[in-house]
């Protein structure tokens, strides 16, 4: 991809669905009793990998021509033993949270990924739901996928992670529908809370005290209409390109507005970000309209427990400071080093690339602001959330910028180059 500046942005948008809550909704459906009609559903690579492993366990799933998707529930024992490996592409979220509902099936299962999820850490979900009872094992004992699940009766236990991790936290609540008694996850911060949400709205007895999340044993679970909200994810990308070139003005309608996503929406309004929340509305998971106009901003220091609430978008957030005045520092991120790339490195290895005065850090990094950016070329790593924050830096430099693999947005926004096209103003 070959991207130019821009003079602003203008407009309005509707982002494609939440990926958390795409993935959780065919999850759920899945495993529920009855039919699941599912509203706004991300059709990107990662969701449709959740589709085809539900799939190919004897669940249909169909798509209407209006975009619903239909789930025609199992029940909690439905599921059927897979012919195959199941193939989760480069979903994080497929892989650990499938894990969980696999744990617990009277058949056993083999996951897999590609060449990215083949790296990403594991033993985050193996421990723990080993130690209900799962017999899970890393096939090449090296802690990553793939991942060979046999399935067990399980225990409920009472679990403190080590990090703030939804997926994980997701995991064992899953497995905890099943298990013989209440499970409970303690973690150090609160992370997103999707699960939890739609657990409930599915029937399931799922209670939260402070960064603690119970869940009891199910007998059966039923299908429901889910309304999937725009993903904050999503919109990060427009949010920053409106604040940071001037005279623009972006309305982003449908956003989710849950608290335990929207850290970057407080972290941009602390630096100075002209955002207003308009139509609130929402079942379960809340959702706004975003109003978005151009805006100065300030360097703050961002860490603590705000981290896990905008881990997706602080990349973002970073291109952001690069425009601030004074100095931002992000700490308390080192989760960022493994995800689909090392985010850490990779951010400041580009944003020096493109002029800035950045250093890296252990969990973080330091963002020097007020140093013009130019045009080069950037290394993506095929990381979706990498490409996408270039993308925005490239209408905000001198020159033209070069994205290596830029068609790895497919992951979670395929018509990102349409939509950022078609609020550019040159």
């Amino acid at each position: 991809m070959i991207i130019r500046p821009a003079r602003n942005v203008r407009g309005e948008l509707k982002v494609p669905g939440d990926k958390s809550i795409s993935h959780r909704s065919i999850m759920f459906g899945s495993i529920a009793k009855g039919r699941t009609e599912i509203t706004g559903f991300l059709e990107s690579a990662d969701c449709l990998s959740t589709i085809s492993c539900f799939r190919k366990m004897g669940v249909e799933i169909t798509r209407g021509s209006d975009g619903t998707v239909t789930v025609y529930g199992r029940g909690l024992r439905g599921l059927k033993a897979p012919s195959e490996v199941l193939d989760c592409g480069n979903s994080g979220t497929t892989t650990r949270l499938i894990s969980g509902i696999l744990a617990a099936q009277d058949f056993e299962t083999t996951l897999t990924g590609d060449e990215s999820i083949r790296k990403r850490p594991m033993r985050r979900i193996i421990e723990p739901l080993s130690l209900m009872g799962a017999d899970i094992t890393s096939v090449l004992g090296n802690d990553c996928s793939p991942l060979r699940i046999c399935g067990r009766p399980l225990h409920g236990i009472e679990y403190t992670t080590k990090v703030a991790s939804a997926q994980v936290k997701s995991a064992i609540l899953l497995a905890g529908l099943y298990a013989d008694g209440p499970t409970s996850v303690t973690e150090p911060d609160l992370s997103r809370n999707h699960t939890e949400l739609m657990g409930r709205y599915f029937g399931a007895d799922i209670t939260s005290s402070g960064t603690t999340a119970t869940v009891r044993p199910a007998a059966e679970l039923y299908g429901r209409k889910v309304e999937v909200a725009g993903d904050i994810s999503s919109a990060i990308y427009f949010i920053t390109a409106a604040l940071l070139l001037p005279g623009s003005e972006v309305l982003i309608r449908g956003v989710g507005v849950n608290p335990t996503r929207f850290g970057s929406v407080k972290v941009l309004r602390e630096m100075g970000a002209d955002i207003t929340l308009l139509n609130e509305s929402g079942e379960g998971d809340p959702q706004a309209d975003l109003l978005v106009r151009s805006s100065g901003l300030k360097g703050v220091t961002i860490g603590g427990s705000v981290i896990p609430a905008m881990i997706d978008e602080l990349p973002t957030v970073a291109l952001a400071a690069c425009f601030a005045e004074g100095t931002t520092v992000i700490k308390d991120a080192a989760e960022l080093r493994v995800k689909e790339s090392d985010r850490i490195a990779l951010m400041v290895k580009n944003l020096r690339a493109m002029g800035a005065d950045v250093e890296e850090t252990t969990d973080g990094m330091i963002v020097h602001g007020g140093k013009p950016l130019h045009g080069a070329r950037i290394d993506t790593q095929k990381d979706h959330r990498i490409a996408m924050t270039f993308a925005v830096a490239a209408l905000l430099a001198e020159g033209e910028t070069e994205l290596a693999d830029g068609d790895c947005v497919n992951i979670s926004y395929p018509e990102f180059y349409q939509d950022l096209d078609r609020l550019t103003i040159r």
